[in-house]
């Protein structure tokens, strides 16, 4: 088996945040992507969480939700259409 050298830049701030988890795991940053890659060649996936499930609609958004599912709600033609009607609320609200 051969080996590839890897390089990777990273933000600052990042490998400032990162490297001390990195250590309290008791790996090394090359540890670290070794075990990234073999997990996703073994699996075929991204082993990441790219869902947002923690964030749950509030009261107004599912007020709308419901609204559209029962036929309600506005539709517009266009972006642009929508985002009129929308400053124009907006307008109306600060008068």
């Amino acid at each position: 088996m051969g080996y590839t050298n890897f390089n990777m830049r990273l933000d600052d701030d990042l490998r400032a945040n990162a490297y001390p988890v990195l250590e309290q795991y008791g790996l090394t940053p090359s540890q670290a992507v070794r075990m990234f890659f073999n997990q996703i060649a073994n699996t075929g996936k991204v082993p990441l969480s790219l869902d947002w499930a923690g964030k749950a609609p509030n009261k107004v958004t599912l007020e709308a939700m419901k609204e559209l599912e029962n036929g309600g709600g506005t539709k517009y033609g266009t972006v642009a259409e929508a985002v009129r009607e929308m400053q124009k609320l907006a307008d109306d609200r600060h008068e």
